[in-house]
């Protein structure tokens, strides 16, 4: 069993109600890690969630802190959450590098693994902004400059290329639609596993003592379906196949 940390997977959102010549605002929070929570616990994991907006004051800054769990996720978090601590963003009081300690210790012996979305990668507008951190090194694919998502709203289907890597668990059906994802480009050295769109979709890589790797689309909607994310056996097999691999030594 591995200890996971997924850090991100959480949103709030504001709305604004007009009726007439009144209007008032209300929030809400919610959270998309159900479905991959739920997988990797049915594969015998232990998984922690930390909430997007509990990332600046809480994500791991330090190796010991970082080597409490066996595999990192960070899924729909932007690299500015993990850098600007609050002592950092609004007392202006040198703090850790945290992305550099996660790239250290992944080199060291620790697992990576990156999930699409709209603040994944380089992310919508490329407001995501790991194109220009250290976690860059550590990574299977090499990031864009810009907006690197690509939708899809017609549905693609990934392609797999090594159908009997472990990181797919085994999976040998057909794969549901995805809505969209993240465009990188694979690293010399990095395994393409399977594809979409003829880009990575599943990449993986040993980077010194540790691993790393790659879904470039969501876990969750709006890029993964429900067909997807709920229904189809092989998210499971899949999500609990790419931990297995980073975590084999």
């Amino acid at each position: 069993m591995s200890r996971i940390l997924i850090a991100g997977e959480s949103w709030i959102t504001t709305s604004t109600h007009i009726k007439g010549v009144d209007e008032f605002t209300a929030h809400s929070y919610t959270e998309g890690v159900g479905q991959l929570r739920t997988a990797l616990q049915s594969g015998g994991h232990e998984v922690v969630h930390l909430p997007g907006h509990l990332v600046p004051a809480n994500f791991p800054e330090t190796q010991d802190q970082l080597s409490e769990y066996d595999v990192i996720v960070l899924s729909d978090i932007g690299a500015n959450s993990l850098q600007l601590a609050p002592n950092v963003f609004d007392r202006a009081i040198p703090g850790r590098d945290r992305l550099g300690e996660l790239a250290t210790w992944v080199r060291g012996g620790g697992s990576l693994l990156m999930i699409g979305g709209y603040l994944s990668f380089s992310g919508f507008q490329a407001r995501a902004a790991f194109q220009h951190t250290a976690i860059v090194d550590v990574l299977p694919v090499s990031l864009l400059e810009g907006d690197d998502r690509f939708e899809a709203p017609a549905g693609l289907r990934a392609s797999v290329v090594e159908a009997t890597h472990p990181a797919l668990g085994g999976v040998d059906t057909e794969w549901p639609l995805l809505l969209g994802y993240n465009k990188t480009v694979l690293k010399q050295g990095s395994t393409l596993v399977a594809t979409i769109n003829g880009d990575p979709l599943v990449a993986v890589a040993q980077i010194g003592a540790g691993r790393s790797a790659v879904f470039t689309s969501d876990c969750s909607p709006h890029w993964a379906p429900l067909a997807f994310c709920e229904e189809w056996p092989g998210y499971s097999a899949v999500f609990n196949g790419i931990v297995g691999w980073l975590t084999a030594r």
